[in-house]
C-alpha cells in the first residue's frame, strides 16, 4: 500500500481525524490477528464476530489507527457509517493515485472461472512486471478494496476478481477501481435463484464492459452468446475469445494429456504459439484464451504470453486440486463451488483421467431456484454420460443426481459402480474407504455451503498411511 496520512484517510473516508492524531498508515487489514505496524484496522461487524471487540488487539499488534462505527477504544478513531462503505472510498483514492501514475487494471467476472482466470493471467503479467493479483475469491465489497490497497507504487498491474449478487453489485465494484481491461467469461447458472433469470445475469456481468473508458478493452468470450452480445454496451476496443475461426484470440488443436491438462495453439494478432496447460481440465482452454486476450490487451507480446501460461501452475486451494494418495488412489477436490455448467466441466475432466473406477462424490448445487430440482436430475445423468462408474450424491440437497443417474441406467450403488445417496460427509467417507482401491480417481464437488473441501481432506488423510 502507498503511505498515507491519517489526514488524507480521514478526507477518503468522510471522517473527522481525532485531536492531536498523526500517523501515517503503511497497510490495512480487516483480522486483528494479522495486524501489523502501521496498519489502519477496519473494524467490520460480522455475523459471528465483530472487530470493535478486538481494537485492544489490533493495537498491541501495532495498528496506528482504526476505521470504526463508534467512538472510543485505544487507537485514533476514525468514525463512519459504514465501515465497509469507507474501505472502498480509501481504496477508491489509492486507487486513483496509482492509475494516474501508470497502473493498469483488469477486472475478470462471470458464472465460473473467475478465480482459475484471474489466476492465470496474474501468473503471465507477472512474467511482464510487478503485478498484485490475490490467491483466493476477493471478489466482493471487502476483497476487492483489499486487493487493491495491496498495491503500491511500484505495482504495474493489478487483477482484480468481480463477483455479483443482484444488479448493481460489479458497477460498485468498477466504482472503487475502474479497469482498463474488463473480462466476462461466461453467463451460467451461479445464483440464478438470486438473479431470477440468466438475462438478468447477463445485465449485471455486463456492468464491467460499461464501465470500461474508449481507451479500454473488452474481453469477451464469443462462444458464450450472451456475453457476444454485451459487445454494443461497451465504449471500449472489443477483443473475441474463442474456439471458433472467427476470435480474435483462439485455441488451435486442443487435445488432454493422460491428467487432462490442456495443450492447444494460441492464435493471437496473426501468430501461433504452442500452450501446454498445467492446470486439469478443458474447460480451462477458455479461462486461459481470456486471460491470453487480457495481457494481450495490456502489452504482452503472443509469445510470451503462451510461455507464461505454460509455466502457469495452480494457485487457489480447492479448484481441480489433484493428489495421489501413497496407496495409489487420485482424489481431485474442486470442492470450492459449484454450479451446474461448473460441475460438467469438472465431470469432463474427470472421464479425460484414465482410472480404474471414476467416483463422483458431488454435494448440492446452492441458490439454483425453483429449477433446483431438475438441475440436480440432469447433473445425475450428465455423471452417467461422463462414464463415472460410481456417483455418491451426499447430503438430502444433491439426492436429486441419483434420481436422475438411475433414470439414465446407473444401478443401486454397490461396490464401485452405480449410484447412491448418503446423508452426510460421514457416510460418504466410510462408503468410500471400504469401496476405493488402487487407480480409482475420486472428483469431490458441491457448492461452498456443504463444506465438501473437508471430505476431500479425509480422503487425502485415509490414505496417508498406506
Amino acid at each position: 500500500m502507498i503511505a498515507l496520512s491519517l489526514a488524507e484517510v480521514a478526507r477518503a473516508v468522510g471522517a473527522a481525524v481525532p485531536d492531536g492524531a498523526e500517523v501515517t498508515v503503511t497497510g490495512v487489514t480487516l483480522d486483528s490477528r494479522t495486524a501489523a505496524a502501521g496498519d489502519l484496522f477496519v473494524a467490520v461487524a460480522g455475523e459471528r464476530v465483530d472487530g470493535h471487540d478486538h481494537l485492544d488487539d489490533a493495537a498491541a499488534a501495532g495498528a496506528v489507527a482504526a476505521l470504526t462505527t463508534r467512538p472510543g477504544g485505544p487507537l485514533p478513531a476514525l468514525v463512519v457509517e459504514d465501515t465497509v462503505v469507507a474501505l472502498g472510498r480509501l481504496a477508491g483514492l489509492v486507487h486513483g493515485r496509482l492509475a494516474a501514475a501508470g497502473l493498469l487494471t483488469v477486472g475478470i467476472t462471470g458464472s465460473s472461472g473467475k478465480t482459475s482466470t484471474k489466476d492465470l493471467l496474474g501468473q503471465v503479467l507477472t512474467a511482464a512486471g510487478p503485478t498484485v493479483s490475490p490467491p483466493g475469491s476477493y471478489n466482493n465489497d471487502i476483497g476487492l478494496p483489499l486487493t487493491v490497497l495491496s498495491a503500491d507504487a511500484d505495482t504495474r498491474y493489478l487483477v482484480l476478481e468481480m463477483g455479483a449478487r443482484g444488479l448493481g453489485h460489479i458497477a460498485r465494484l468498477c466504482a472503487v477501481a475502474r479497469p482498463d481491461v474488463g473480462v466476462v467469461l461466461n453467463v451460467g447458472s451461479a445464483h440464478l435463484g438470486e438473479f431470477g433469470s440468466a438475462d438478468v445475469i447477463a445485465q449485471a456481468k455486463g456492468e464491467l464492459v460499461e464501465a470500461l473508458p474508449e481507451s479500454g478493452t473488452a474481453v469477451l468470450n464469443a462462444d458464450d452468446p450472451r456475453v457476444a452480445a454485451m459487445a454494443p454496451r461497451t465504449r471500449a476496443r472489443v477483443v473475441t475469445t474463442g474456439r471458433s475461426p472467427g476470435a480474435d484470440v483462439r485455441a488451435d488443436d486442443v487435445t488432454l494429456d493422460d491428467a487432462a491438462r490442456a495443450r492447444f495453439t494460441l492464435v493471437a494478432g496473426g501468430e501461433r504459439h504452442p500452450v501446454a496447460l498445467r492446470v486439469v481440465g478443458e474447460h480451462q482452454v477458455a479461462n486461459a484464451l481470456s486471460a491470453a486476450a487480457a495481457a494481450i490487451a495490456a502489452g504482452v507480446g503472443p509469445d510470451a504470453v503462451a510461455a507464461a501460461l505454460s509455466a502457469a501452475e495452480p494457485r487457489s486451494r480447492w479448484r481441480m486440486e489433484v493428489t495421489r494418495r501413497p496407496d495409489g488412489v487420485t482424489v481431485v477436490n474442486d470442492a470450492y463451488n459449484a454450479n451446474p455448467e461448473s460441475m460438467r466441466a469438472a465431470l469432463a475432466a474427470l472421464a479425460g483421467m484414465p482410472a480404474a473406477h471414476r467416483v463422483a462424490v458431488l454435494g448440492g448445487m446452492a441458490e439454483l431456484g425453483p429449477g433446483a430440482t431438475g438441475e440436480h436430475e440432469r447433473l445425475g445423468r450428465d455423471a452417467v454420460a461422463a462414464g463415472v462408474d460410481l456417483l455418491v450424491a451426499v447430503g438430502p440437497d444433491a439426492a436429486g443426481m441419483v434420481t436422475g443417474a438411475r433414470a439414465a441406467g446407473a444401478r443401486d450403488g454397490q461396490g464401485a459402480t452405480g449410484a447412491v445417496s448418503v446423508p452426510d460427509r460421514a457416510a460418504a467417507r466410510e462408503l468410500l474407504s471400504e469401496v476405493l482401491v488402487p487407480g480409482d480417481v475420486v472428483l469431490v464437488k458441491a457448492s461452498r455451503s456443504h463444506g465438501l473441501e473437508l471430505l476431500a481432506a479425509d480422503l487425502l488423510t485415509a490414505g496417508a498411511g498406506a
